[in-house]
Formats: structure tokens, sequence, C-alpha cells
């Protein structure tokens, strides 16, 4: 490396020059001591519209960093290139126009003989396309991780995002000694109801006892899923027993409201739905299974005590 930070290939200083300033790389280099620009590529000026003469110190290169990425990337560059580390830093540069590029940072410190940093010397990378690129992937990795939790039929919440809805809310209620209760919903009689208006009616009675089901249920960080087949599981946090009783009888009355044509139900000409419902506050004594476990019971007595009811214990 030569005194001005050129290597020493016997390269003619005018054609290396040349080189650097024919990439799209931006070429710079700051005098440590000084922390002033002693070079940066023509470049600079297309990229970002600010003239070679305007990059004076590094407190413009500071400056001219998004203000949510400064204090990040300022700090990482200074403790790197006191130690003598090569790094790279991205960030968004601020443009002459008032815009934002985003811009990888590949930096060389170059130190003298008895080891001290002297320069840094680097290179700026538009990396606009690309971070554009990771953008749109994680976007469509946020889409298909949404699709992963919902059901396809109702746009309800699925199982899957069930189980984790339930055992972060039984691990929050617990930590906080707050109150959880869990309301279980079947759809009475509903294989009768396919087998007498056929599955694409049953599909769309799905559906219709979903949006039912979610208006009545709105409210805090109530959280309805389709457990499986006809069935419907509400989850409602910091909601004690006779809230949670409240709720249900909402839902119940929802559904009874709607009128929904049943020909086929044993217990009146509409559809009906059974519920059972469980309250309690987690601790190490009662696990998360067996409360799930009871409230499923309770669903089940509520089916054989006569369907369209509500069962809280038993």
């Amino acid at each position: 490396m030569t005194e001005d930070g050129n290597p020493s290939t016997g390269v003619d200083p005018a054609v290396y020059k040349t080189l650097l300033e024919s990439t799209r790389a931006i070429p710079w280099k700051i005098d440590w001591g000084t922390k002033a620009f002693a070079y940066i590529g023509p470049q600079i000026e297309a990229l970002l519209g600010w003239t070679q003469d305007s990059w004076a110190s590094a407190q413009d290169w500071a400056e001219r960093i998004h203000p949510d990425d400064r204090e990040r990337v300022v700090q990482f560059c200074v403790a790197q290139s006191q130690a003598g580390v090569d790094h790279e830093a991205d960030y968004r540069a601020l443009t002459a126009a008032g815009d934002y590029v985003w811009i990888r940072d590949v930096v060389h410190v170059v130190r003298d003989a008895d080891g001290s940093v002297e320069a840094l010397v680097g290179f700026m990378f538009d990396i606009s396309e690309r971070k554009r690129t990771e953008e749109q992937l994680l976007g469509l990795q946020a889409e298909l991780q949404d699709l992963s939790f919902k059901d396809a039929l109702t746009g309800l919440a699925n199982r899957r995002r069930f189980d984790q809805v339930i055992e972060r809310e039984w691990a929050e209620a617990g930590s906080g000694a707050r109150p959880l209760s869990l309301v279980m919903i079947d759809i009475d009689y509903f294989k009768q109801y396919n087998d007498h208006y056929g599955h694409l009616r049953g599909d769309a009675c799905l559906k219709q006892v979903a949006d039912l089901l979610f208006g009545a249920a709105q409210g805090g960080r109530n959280f309805l899923a389709r457990f499986g087949g006809e069935e419907f599981a509400l989850v409602l946090p910091e909601t004690k027993a006779e809230a949670a009783r409240k709720i249900a009888t909402r839902c119940r009355d929802a559904i009874s409201r709607a009128r929904i044509v049943h020909a086929a139900s044993a217990i009146g000409d509409c559809l009906t739905i059974s519920l059972g419902v469980g309250s309690c506050v987690p601790d190490d004594a009662q696990g998360l299974m067996p409360f799930m476990e009871c409230v499923d019971r309770r669903l089940y007595l509520a089916k054989q005590q006569g369907r369209d009811r509500i069962v809280t214990d038993g």
C-alpha cells in the first residue's frame, strides 16, 4: 500500500484511478487523524446527488444517514475502526433530493508502520434492489405464515393458531394470577345438516356461524378459532366465570336470532349450538390440558342433556 492508500502494484496511478471510477462501487478514503475525506469517487453524485466536494468529513457522512440507522451505524463503525477491524454496514443514505438509498459500506482499516490506525478505505455499494427483494420475500413469508394460521373455509384462526394462543394466554394468566376462560362450541346435528342439504350448503352454514360467533365474541383480546369440523373455541383472557357465561350466551343468542333453517334437526326447525364453559386462574396445580379437557366434558354434557344449551359446571 502506498502513502496515498493505493495498492503498490506498479500500476500508473492515473490508470488505477480510472479503473476505480469506472466501477459502480463508490471508492472512498478517510484520514483517521483528521476524520476528513481524502477521496470519494465521482459516482457518489450519480447515486446520491451530493457533489464530491460536499463530502468534506466523516460528519457529512454521518449526517446523511437515515436518523433511524445513524446511531447504530456510526457507533458500530467507530468501534470497529478503533479496534482496527475491517467491517461492513448497511444503512439508508440521504439523497440530495430528500429520498433514501440503501447502501452497503465495506471498510478496510489501514495501519501505519507501528500498527496504529492511519486511514479507512472502502467502497459504497447501492443495495436498494437487494433490499426491495428482501422486503418482498419477508412480505411473502408473512403472508404464508398468516395463511398457515388461518382456516381456509371460515377465515377464522385454525387449530394450529389456537394451540399457540391458548398456551401463551395460559402462561401469561398464570404469571399474573389473572383469570382465563375458555368456551368450546359445537353446532348441533351438523352431520344431519350436511346429509340433508349437501356439503356446499354445509360449508356456507359453517361460514355464517363463524361470522355470527365472531361478531358476538368481539372484545378485548378475545380470540375465536375453528377448532375442527363443526367445533369452535373461544379464548377469553382476563375473563371471570360470570363474564364468560354472558359472552357464551351472546354467542348462543346470535345463532338463535339468525334462524338458520335446519329441517333435519331433532330439537327444532332452526340451527342451534351447544357450549361448554370453563374459567380458572392458572397455577402449578392445574395444567392446561386438564383444563381444556374439563371444558370439553362440559360441552359433551351440554349435548348429552339435550343440546342448545350452555354448561358451566358438572
